[in-house]
C-alpha cells in the first residue's frame, strides 16, 4: 500500500480551510475590480530564459526545473511568482492592450525553498499590478488597494510598511557602495530575521565593505519615530550631502502619506519602515510590506513594489510597473493560528440541508431546493431517508445554518418546517414564505 501523505513543503487543504480561502480569492477579485485592475493568467510553466536572472542569485536556486518525458530542446520551470511572467507577458501583449495597464491575477507558485512558519513550496498569490506609468500615483494606489483588500477580508489589526528603494540607492551613492547594492540589500532584507550582528557579519562577507559603512547603513535602516520623524531624520541625514534619489524618495514617500490621510484611511494604518527593501533585485522605488498586528511574527502576508526595469528584458518598449502580492496560504496560515473567526470551520458552503424525511417525495425537496437556489440560497438535499435525527447531526457537523423539515403532516398542510441549528428554533412556514423567510434569517 502507497502511504497517503504529503510532500514537505506542500499541504492539503480541507473545506473548512478551503472555503474561506476561496471567500479571500473572491475578495481580491471584487476589491481589484473595484479600482479597475483587469483579469489575466499566464502559464505554470515558464521558460528558463524567462525565470532566471530576475529574482536574483538565491532566487535562482529556488526555481524548479521542469523536465518532460521526451527531451525538450527549451528549458523550462515552474514559475516562482506572478509577477517575473507579467513582465513577459506585458512585453508581449502590452502593444495590443495599451497602457497604462492594470492586472489581477491569482494562482500557485512555487519555489524549491526549507518549508517553516507559515512557508511553503507551493502558495498561491494574489497580485495586482500597473504597468506602463511611472507617475507615485500608481505607487500609492497600491498602498490603497492592500489597505482595501484587508479591510474586505475582515481584517482591521494590520499595518502597511513603506520605504523608498530610492531612499537605500541614495544611501549607498553617499557612501561610494552604489556598485555593491545587490549584496547589501539582499543582507539587509534579512535584518528581521536574523537581527543586526549577524547582517553586519553577512554585508561584510558577501558586499566587502568595512564594519563602519556596514554600521552606518544600519543605522539608518534602524531609524525609528513616528512617519514624520523618520522622514526629517532622513531629510537631515542627506542635508550636507543633497541626493536626488533620495530627495525623489522622500517626496513620493510624503505623498503616499498625504493622500491616504485625504483619502480616509485610518490613521497608522501606514508606517515608514526603513528597514525593509524586498531581497528581490527588481525592486527600483517604493515597497510595501503587511503584517498582521497580533501576530507579526509570521512575516508579511502582503508585499510588493515599484519595478521599473524589469520589463526591459523582454522588450525595447519601457514599461515601468508597481504592483503587490498576496500570500494567500501565509495568511491563511496566520489566520489559523489566530483562531480567527473567518475561519468558522464549516465544511460545506451552503446554508440550507433539505432533509430528506419521505424519499417518495424526493421531487418536492429538489423542487423547493432550486427555488432557494434561483434566490441565491445555497442548498443541498441530503441523498437518502435516513432518521431526521442523524440527518440533523449531519447538518450541524458540516456548519449549515438552516435545515428544511417536510413530512406528509406538512405536505398536507402546505408548510415546512425551518429550524435554525445555532439556535436550536423551529417554526413552521408556509411553502410560498420559506424562500422569503431563509433570506430574512441570514
Amino acid at each position: 500500500m502507497i502511504d497517503p501523505k504529503t510532500l514537505s513543503g506542500f499541504r492539503d487543504y480541507l473545506p473548512a480551510t478551503m472555503i474561506p480561502r476561496e471567500r479571500i480569492v473572491g475578495c481580491v477579485r471584487d476589491v481589484c475590480r473595484s479600482y479597475g485592475f483587469t483579469p489575466i493568467d499566464t502559464p505554470a510553466v515558464e521558460s528558463l530564459d524567462v525565470l532566471l536572472g530576475k529574482g536574483g542569485d538565491e532566487s535562482d536556486k529556488l526555481v524548479y526545473r521542469v523536465r518532460s518525458a521526451k527531451a525538450e530542446k527549451e528549458e523550462a520551470g515552474l514559475r516562482f511568482d506572478l509577477t517575473v511572467p507579467f513582465a513577459r507577458f506585458a512585453a508581449q501583449y502590452v502593444p495590443q492592450l495599451g497602457t497604462p495597464f492594470k492586472r489581477y491575477a491569482t494562482g500557485p507558485v512555487w519555489r524549491g525553498e526549507r518549508p517553516g512558519k507559515g512557508r511553503f513550496r507551493e502558495f498561491w498569490q494574489c497580485d495586482f499590478d500597473t504597468i506602463g506609468t511611472t507617475s507615485n500615483a500608481a505607487d500609492i494606489e497600491t498602498a490603497l488597494v492592500i489597505n482595501d483588500l484587508f479591510a474586505a477580508i475582515g481584517i482591521d489589526r494590520f499595518e502597511v510598511r513603506v520605504n523608498n528603494r530610492l531612499l537605500l540607492n541614495g544611501l549607498l551613492d553617499l557612501y561610494g557602495l552604489s556598485d555593491r547594492a545587490v549584496p547589501l540589500l539582499r543582507s539587509l532584507d534579512k535584518l528581521p530575521k536574523i537581527g543586526r550582528d549577524k547582517v553586519a557579519e553577512e554585508m561584510l562577507k558577501e558586499a566587502a565593505v568595512t564594519a563602519d559603512q556596514a554600521a552606518r547603513v544600519l543605522d539608518l535602516a534602524e531609524t525609528t519615530g513616528s512617519n514624520e520623524e523618520v522622514l526629517a531624520r532622513v531629510e537631515s541625514f542627506f542635508a550636507g550631502a543633497p541626493n536626488d534619489k533620495a530627495a525623489e524618495g522622500l517626496r513620493r514617500l510624503r505623498e503616499l502619506l498625504s493622500v491616504a490621510n485625504a483619502a480616509g484611511v485610518p490613521d497608522g494604518r501606514f508606517r515608514i519602515d526603513l528597514s525593509i527593501c524586498r531581497g528581490l533585485d527588481y525592486y527600483t522605488g517604493t515597497i510595501y510590506e503587511t503584517f498582521l498586528t497580533d501576530l507579526p511574527g509570521i512575516g508579511s502576508v502582503c508585499s510588493g513594489g515599484r519595478y521599473d526595469n524589469l520589463a526591459s528584458l523582454y522588450t525595447k518598449q519601457v514599461l515601468p510597473g508597481v504592483g503587490a502580492s498576496l500570500g494567500l496560504d501565509r495568511l491563511i496560515a496566520a489566520l489559523e493560528e489566530m483562531k480567527h473567526p473567518l475561519l468558522g470551520g464549516a465544511t460545506t458552503p451552503a446554508d440550507v440541508l433539505v432533509v430528506q424525511f419521505d424519499a417518495a417525495r424526493l421531487g418536492d425537496y429538489q423542487r423547493v431546493a432550486r427555488l432557494l437556489r434561483a434566490a441565491g440560497v445555497a442548498v443541498e438535499v441530503y441523498p437518502d431517508a435516513k432518521k431526521v435525527g442523524q440527518q440533523l447531526q449531519y447538518a450541524e457537523k458540516r456548519g449549515f445554518r438552516v435545515a428544511l423539515i417536510a413530512g406528509s403532516a406538512e405536505f398536507e398542510q402546505g408548510v415546512w418546517k425551518v429550524k435554525d441549528l445555532a439556535r436550536r428554533e423551529e417554526v413552521a412556514v408556509p411553502e410560498a414564505e420559506v424562500v422569503a423567510r431563509i433570506k430574512a434569517s441570514r
